[in-house]
């Protein structure tokens, strides 16, 4: 009788047990399900279907006190090999310190098995690392925050030509206390994105030194060269009006808008492109070395303010800057940075982490290593324009690629160089760690505080 109670005990714990596991699972919009690496870690799971920044639903995902816990919400979603895919989702955070990091969206790529499939290289280097690499996942990126403090995360893939799946997965990381709400997911097929070719310049070229403004009008002609090859931006050299006058900077600072952007802008009218030059900036009683961004219409989009200096330009008084613009044109997102600003990789990262496609970069001299260290890690187009020999066989005026390897550099004084390169089309690794420009932002540490010194 004992042992006939136990079994009956037993059998309706378990029956409760496949109860409580079913009404989980349909409390989630069909298709997705819970994971967590080891049930240790797992966090809290659960659907509102009321919730949500339009009353649409949300995923929440919540984490007890310890920072070790992590999990998500997933789902498979078909797709055909080929085709190109829309992701769109809102989340918004409660106590996540780091949500670029913690709140996370991957999308995976998997066969009918849901195994990993191979990537799709470019025509001509399917055997660069001795074999095909896997596609590995995707990471969209943060976007517009909105008044209620829903973050838009959102991508645009073409699916490999092996996948048959996307698996999307909304997850909640390394977050003590954090809670996430994902809503809004969407992930469809869209048409394929318009080709985003532009035509980058250099020009190398040291101005002569008669006056500021006879070292302005030397470039004229450079510039009216890079236009006869359909420039869409061209990047000249540092403080032009400065070099070889023999002033000191606060001598031939100016203030911006002034008589140099004036006389550039003009140019950049003339021949219908973008332009790029440094100059030295009078602003009351600082003096900034400044690079200015001209639009093709003549006027002046944007500056920046070079931020790290040098023992030459501290000891002339000049103030640096302490921001990193970045500044749309029609043909995409330009950052800039000036010289020793490319001795320290956090300049060119932070002009990323704002979104920046191409780095003009007005170097008088420096490394030629670091130049291509800073579009190598960031994935961004970094445009050169030195006052170096090149028979030094040092820094060069050039455009380096999305690998750091130079697309075309100037090789005598005078030289007007042009690569196109298409600002849609996402670096292929040989090795294959996936989109890095995406995958950075996700994964780079957030800087370290300042020590405490005594």
């Amino acid at each position: 009788m004992f042992r006939s109670f136990q079994f009956w005990t037993v059998l309706a714990g378990f029956l409760a047990f496949l109860e409580l596991s079913t009404t989980a699972s349909d409390t989630y919009p069909s298709g997705w399900e819970t994971v967590a690496q080891r049930e240790e870690i797992r966090p809290s799971f659960s659907y509102e279907s009321k919730g949500g920044s339009h009353g649409d639903g949300a995923f929440v995902i919540s984490a007890a006190d310890s920072v070790s816990q992590q999990g998500r919400f997933q789902k498979a979603f078909p797709v055909s090999g080929g085709k190109f895919y829309r992701f769109e989702a809102l989340r918004k955070t409660e106590h996540v310190e780091v949500p670029r990091r913690s709140t996370i969206v991957r999308i995976v790529w998997q066969d009918k098995e849901g195994k990993d499939v191979l990537a799709d290289p470019p025509a001509g280097r399917e055997k660069e690392a001795g074999s095909i690499p896997l596609a590995e996942p995707e990471h969209p990126l943060d976007d517009a925050v909105d008044q209620q403090g829903w973050t838009q995360v959102s991508g645009l893939y073409r699916a490999p030509s092996k996948a048959t799946q996307a698996v999307v997965e909304l997850h909640l990381q390394w977050a003590p206390r954090g809670r996430v709400e994902w809503s809004s997911v969407s992930f469809a097929e869209t048409s394929k994105p318009p080709s985003r070719k532009v035509r980058l310049a250099t020009v190398h070229y040291i101005p002569s030194g008669k006056s500021p403004r006879a070292n302005c009008e030397e470039y004229a002609p450079l510039i009216a060269k890079a236009a006869e090859q359909k420039v869409d931006l061209v990047v000249l050299g540092e403080t032009v009006p400065y070099v070889r006058v023999g002033k000191k900077p606060h001598e031939t600072a100016e203030a911006v808008p002034g008589p140099s952007t004036e006389f550039f802008g003009e140019l950049a009218k003339q021949n219908k492109l973008h332009i790029v030059v440094s100059l030295y900036e009078r602003e009351g009683r600082a003096v900034y070395n400044t690079a200015v961004l001209l639009g093709p219409d003549g006027k002046l989009i944007g500056k920046y303010r070079k931020v790290c200096l040098p023992h030459s330009e501290v000891e002339s008084g000049v103030t640096p800057g302490d921001d990193y613009p970045v500044f749309d044109t029609k043909f995409g997102k330009v950052g800039m940075m000036v010289c020793y600003d490319g001795f320290f990789p956090e300049v060119a990262r932070e002009l990323t982490n704002r979104g920046a496609e191409v780095i003009a970069w007005p170097v008088w001299g420096c490394n030629p290593l670091l130049g291509q260290a800073r579009a190598c890690e960031n994935h961004v187009y970094v445009v050169s324009s030195t006052y170096t020999d090149a028979k030094s066989n040092w820094m060069q005026s050039a455009v380096y690629d999305h690998a750091g390897q130079p697309l075309a550099k100037g090789e005598n004084w005078g030289d007007v160089v042009v690569a196109e390169v298409d600002l849609s089309q996402r670096h292929f690794w040989r090795n294959n760690l996936g989109d890095f420009r995406s995958m950075v932002q996700r994964h780079r540490p957030e800087p370290a505080s300042e020590p405490q010194r005594k």
